[in-house]
């Protein structure tokens, strides 16, 4: 995940920089946001699925290991001073990435992740003489999070895409 250096984390000793929080979906882009959201909480208590908490500032973030979006947009309803707005576009630009500390990488049968994945973004391969390998299909990905809260060892991420125009299918498949 790309990280960012701010006067913020130097002073709280982080140097090595943050990583981009995960705003609510159809937040508005990043500077925009910030200014216009008052921090008073509402998108929080309208999240049914309970996955916005305060972030660093008081500005709401998503935590996907408490569950999934299930995109009710009730959080947008909610937010009174335009920090998020619901249009046709999607409501985030978000990919899986899979970490070499997940299980079956290193050898044991485990697939939580994609029996969670109701849009199949994450498949496993059968691998000659061994456990299955973990693929992702990034294009079917709707970045609701499930898959990441059953992980027992936390080897899934969820990060922005540098862009949203993808064209054809993209696979990840985990080499190792």
């Amino acid at each position: 995940m790309a990280t960012t250096l701010s006067r913020r984390a130097l002073l709280r000793g982080r140097i090595t920089g943050i990583a981009p929080a995960i705003r609510p979906p159809w937040a508005a882009q990043e500077p925009e946001f910030l200014s216009l959201c008052s921090r008073c909480g509402d998108c929080e208590k309208a999240c049914s699925e309970s996955i916005i908490r305060s972030g660093d500032g008081g500005f709401p973030v998503i935590d996907f290991i408490k569950g999934e979006c299930t995109f009710c947009a009730d959080c947008v309803r909610s937010c009174k001073s335009g920090a998020l707005s619901h249009s046709e576009a999607s409501p985030w630009q978000l990919s899986p990435t899979i970490k070499d500390n997940c299980l079956a990488l290193n050898r044991v049968v485990c697939r939580g992740c994609a029996e969670q994945c109701e849009q199949q973004a994450i498949r496993f391969r059968p691998a000659p003489g061994g456990v299955s390998r973990p693929e992702l299909n990034i294009d079917q990905c709707n970045g609701c999070g499930a898959c990441v809260g059953p992980c027992p060892v936390a080897a899934i991420e969820l990060n922005s895409l540098p862009n949203s125009g993808t064209a054809g299918e993209q696979k990840q498949e985990i080499n190792r």
